[in-house]
């Protein structure tokens, strides 16, 4: 396993290294203090994850995580001092696989990296699993959609799985989490809206006025398989 540490502050880098040489030590760590090397380190090295600080001193790290979703699909785990939601939010949406505040423990951030790795990981079974108009790939990151293929990322194909196996009836917040993180924490019904609607611009004809996946205020989300797009 391969790990790439994009980390302008030395000192944290360092802890971070730490953290994996005792919790992780068979790991093959790379690091970088700069986005441009970051980019580079990608291409060459392609390592199985990425952590990536936002506070870079060349280029900001939402520019870089932008420049990686351009050509590759590697999970990525931001780690920033940036708390404010519309800070979280502008991360998931330009496509990290999870946002981790600093100051955080060692061992969560291990944890979260390891989650989102399971996450990422394939899927055995068939090659198609179909629910209702629904048709997805084996991994969950492709779904054909009335005679369309639209790519999802890990967490939005495992919402919308969930969903589609719950088809009609409210899945909540908590079920959600769960079925993501394999917990509920602080934050995570931001999260979900943020991916719900990623899903609902890729799926919706008006994502303003949903259709297929429902909200429910303090609820859930539910989805309506029948309606037409």
């Amino acid at each position: 396993m391969k790990i790439l540490i994009i980390e302008d502050d030395k000192e944290i880098a360092e802890c971070i290294q730490l953290a994996f040489r005792v919790g992780w030590p068979f790991a093959q760590i790379i690091t970088t203090n700069s986005g441009q090397k970051g980019l580079k380190h990608v291409e060459e090295d392609s390592p199985d994850a990425i952590l990536l600080d936002l506070g870079l001193p060349d280029i900001d790290g939402i520019d870089v995580l932008k420049q990686i979703r351009s050509f590759s699909n590697i999970p990525i785990v931001i780690m920033t001092v940036r708390t404010a939601e519309s800070n979280i939010v502008r991360g998931l949406e330009a496509g990290a696989d999870e946002y981790i505040c600093k100051p955080f423990g060692q061992m969560e951030l291990l944890a979260r990296l390891k989650a989102t790795l399971r996450r990422n990981g394939p899927v055995q079974g068939n090659s198609t699993v179909m629910y209702g108009p629904l048709n997805f790939s084996y991994s969950y990151r492709t779904v054909q959609y009335n005679g369309q293929e639209i790519y999802l990322t890990t967490t939005e194909g495992l919402i919308l799985k969930k969903l589609a196996e719950n088809a009609g009836n409210i899945v909540s917040y908590e079920t959600l989490s769960e079925t993501i993180w394999g917990e509920s924490y602080t934050g995570a019904v931001d999260s979900l809206r943020v991916y719900v609607l990623r899903l609902r611009r890729k799926l919706e004809v008006d994502p303003s006025h949903p259709t297929l996946i429902i909200s429910h205020a303090n609820l859930g989300y539910s989805i309506q398989m029948t309606c037409p797009r």
